[in-house]
């Protein structure tokens, strides 16, 4: 059935891999950031520290920098203060473009106030507080974990997409029982002209959400991409650090494979 179908438009987005490109960067370490410190972790323990970005402490004890040192450090901690949190947004956004394209086909289907289109709402309403929870994200504070971020979009999506789908195949069972009564209440005629209706109106609706899919999904592309280079010079910020800082060079938080 052509409803049924109409889902694989916008379920594959919450999946979408934002990183077409391959972006060749790993962190081996976690990282939190707060207004006041950054801390690398590793297992939950804090390897390294930097605090009010010209500070350094390696396993809670102070290295003393010399004031070029100290400018180096804060160079490299305001870039990782700009740049890291960027994948927060790009990879909520990324699967916003698929839950906002799934809540416009059921409520384009059942009506936006209909007990099946708000209830649908309600449940990714409270798996997005969750995605934002993935990160321990707050006004001022992120965590990112360990991880390959040439795979980045497998690993945040996958956690997400089995549920997503459960929500929706839920759903299914009331969806159709509503469309079923939006077709019955119309006026009078042939069942057969009802159906042909309803199949123009689910391709004109597949149509326009396959295209502000393509949209949006060609800028998060794009913010992705740029992240990806970011990431990459800020790695030689921090091989430019490590060579001024000989106790940091254990602690490679960014490492990739990238030529440029």
């Amino acid at each position: 059935m052509k409803f049924v179908r109409a889902f694989t438009l916008a379920l594959p987005l919450v999946a979408s891999p934002v990183f077409a490109e391959h972006c060749s960067v790993n962190f081996n370490y976690g990282v939190i950031i707060d207004p006041i410190h950054i801390r690398t972790l590793d297992k939950g323990i804090t390897k390294v520290q930097i605090t009010n970005n010209n500070q350094l402490f390696i396993h809670g004890r102070q290295v003393q920098l010399t004031p070029k040192q100290k400018e180096s450090l804060s160079l490299y901690s305001n870039g990782i203060r700009e740049h890291v949190p960027e994948i927060v947004s790009i990879a909520i956004e990324g699967v916003d473009i698929g839950l906002k394209a799934v809540n416009k086909l059921v409520g384009g289907l059942t009506g936006e106030n209909s007990e099946s289109h708000q209830k649908l709402q309600e449940n990714f309403d409270e798996l997005h507080s969750r995605m934002r929870r993935r990160f321990n994200h707050s006004d001022d504070s992120y965590y990112v974990a360990p991880q390959d971020f040439n795979d980045f979009d497998e690993i945040f999506a996958g956690e997400f997409e089995q549920e997503i789908k459960q929500i929706v195949s839920a759903s299914v069972g009331t969806i159709l029982l509503a469309v079923g009564k939006a077709m019955t209440a119309q006026e009078e005629g042939e069942m057969e002209d009802r159906m042909a209706n309803f199949d123009q109106h689910l391709s004109e609706l597949g149509a326009e959400i396959e295209l502000d899919i393509s949209e949006k999904t060609k800028v998060i592309e794009t913010k992705a991409s740029q992240f990806c280079t970011k990431l990459i010079e800020l790695d030689d910020r921090e091989t430019q650090l490590q060579q001024q800082i000989p106790e940091l060079l254990p602690y490679n938080l960014i490492s990739t494979d990238n030529k440029h």
